[in-house]
Formats: C-alpha cells, structure tokens, sequence
C-alpha cells in the first residue's frame, strides 16, 4: 500500500504559475512510477505528466512546454510545476503511484481564473 498526499493546489489568475507537490510512503519510492492527472468539472480524469524511476518523462500536449513534473527521491516527493496557466486548466489534480498496482491520492484543487 502506498499513501500520497497531494498540497500546493489554489486559486490563481490566468498566466500565473503553481507548483503541486505530492508526498509519498514507503521505502522503494525510487522506483515508483510517478504521474500527475487531472479532471476538469464534468469531465474524465486525464494523464497531464508523468516521470519514471530514471526520470524519463511524459507529458500531455495540452502541457509540453508549460508544464514540468520532477521527483525528489531523497524526500519521497513528486511535483509538478506549472507555468502559464490558462482558465481550461482548470481541475482537481491527482498524484499517482504505480508499484506493484496503481495508488492513488485524493487530490487538489487547481483552479485559474480568466
């Protein structure tokens, strides 16, 4: 079992920037498989980023370039910075864990105002 817990989520206007962060148990968390999803009022949970246990990364279109999901192993730590902030990005924001199966934390409320 794996337990994570999202922060860092707020009300910010268009073009401004957020980090989230998302803080998770267990001692192997180097080698977790890391992600970053969001869904949008009215909408399904999507992929925004996620980031491998050699940092390779991957990342939405809708994100390239805007967006940069990170993991500090030394604190157990994931985050996810996000830059230029536009009204559509608008979401809860939920951090996944994949070890084993797929773990995930409750989330946090991002949203942006035109």
């Amino acid at each position: 079992q794996v337990h994570l817990v999202e922060s860092g989520g707020g009300l910010v206007q268009s073009g401004g920037s957020l980090r989230l962060s998302c803080e998770a148990s267990g001692r192997m968390f180097r080698y977790y498989i890391m992600g970053w999803y969001r869904q949008p009022p009215g909408n399904q949970r999507e992929l925004v980023a996620s980031i491998t246990s050699d940092s390779s990364t991957n990342y939405a279109d809708s994100v390239l370039g805007r967006f940069t999901i990170s993991r500090d192993n030394a604190k157990n730590t994931v985050y996810l910075q996000m830059n230029s902030l536009k009204p559509e990005d608008t979401a809860v924001y939920y951090c996944k864990a994949r070890w084993y199966g797929d773990f995930w934390g409750r989330g946090t409320q991002v949203t942006v105002s035109s």
